[in-house]
């Protein structure tokens, strides 16, 4: 018979991630209630790298097609993007910022900031930079 396998749930890292990000979320609802990370992202990205397609912003944010298709959604809703067929190929569409939501993003990106920080508040400084180079290694 097989030795039973010793696994202890509070030492996997799926699951520390999944706590952590739970804690980064919490955080960022508290501190940014008018939208959510992944429509964050989209406008960080969208300020940081101009109009693109929304398949190009999908891979940019790390968002599966039906994701980013949703977020993009509900951001031309809320009118903090636009999108137009692209002039080259009328299938594609490009996501731009609008000026209310190029303002958002420029009044949350301290805040953002501070999220980050929160986030990491328990490590060092030095931990802090390492906990984001082993991570960003993982990626």
């Amino acid at each position: 018979m097989d030795k039973p396998v010793k696994y202890a749930l509070d030492a996997q890292v799926g699951y520390i991630l999944r706590r952590v990000t739970q804690r980064h979320l919490a955080i960022f609802a508290q501190a940014i209630p008018q939208i959510t990370t992944t429509q964050f992202a989209v406008l960080a990205r969208l300020a940081e790298m101009g109009p693109l397609s929304q398949n190009h912003l999908g891979r940019a944010t790390s968002m599966d097609a039906a994701t980013i298709k949703g977020v993009v959604d509900r951001l031309v809703r809320q009118g903090l993007a636009a999108t137009t067929p692209d002039p080259e190929d009328r299938r594609r569409l490009t996501v731009s910022l609008t000026d209310a939501g190029r303002t958002l993003f420029h009044d949350l990106a301290a805040t953002g900031l501070e999220v980050s920080a929160r986030t990491l508040e328990p490590l060092s400084e030095a931990d802090q930079r390492l906990f984001l180079r082993l991570l960003s290694r993982l990626v």
